[in-house]
């Protein structure tokens, strides 16, 4: 049997819609992932962009165990000296969701070019509202 590769421009690509609302952090971040790459299609070809757009609407009201939300550090430096600043995700979760939904993810996908341009497909918006509308996004439930 012989193994069919597709081309980006072959394969139909839809906008999915989902809410993240009352959703674990990293098991809605595999389900994301999984259709940034194109896995859950049957024409999933692991050197081709054949993933679908992803919108995310009310990433605020994730839910992390507050005992891991607590431990889990992220770290940012200013390059300057003393410039070391380090956020936990209970913290990361009330003021910038976005930001924390979008690191997680980028850690599943690949680290190449790629890899960049799945995660330029994902689009995160703490609030219910978003300004996609036109593109007709499909409402997929998770878990």
């Amino acid at each position: 049997m012989k193994t069919t590769f597709f081309r980006p421009d072959t394969v139909a690509r839809r906008w999915v819609l989902i809410d993240a609302t009352g959703q674990s952090v990293g098991r809605l971040a595999v389900v994301i992932a999984n259709i940034l790459r194109g896995k859950d299609k049957p024409e999933f070809t692991p050197n081709a962009m054949v993933g679908d757009n992803v919108v995310v609407v009310n990433s605020s009201k994730m839910i992390i165990d507050p005992k891991k939300g607590a431990k889990t550090v992220y770290y940012h430096h200013s390059f300057y000296p003393g410039g070391l600043k380090e956020t936990n995700w209970n913290r990361m979760l009330e003021t910038r969701s976005d930001f924390l939904l979008k690191h997680v993810v980028h850690g599943m996908v690949p680290k190449n070019t790629l890899g960049k341009e799945i995660m330029s497909n994902l689009r995160v918006y703490q609030g219910p509202e978003h300004p996609h509308q036109a593109q007709k996004p499909v409402e997929v439930k998770v878990g």
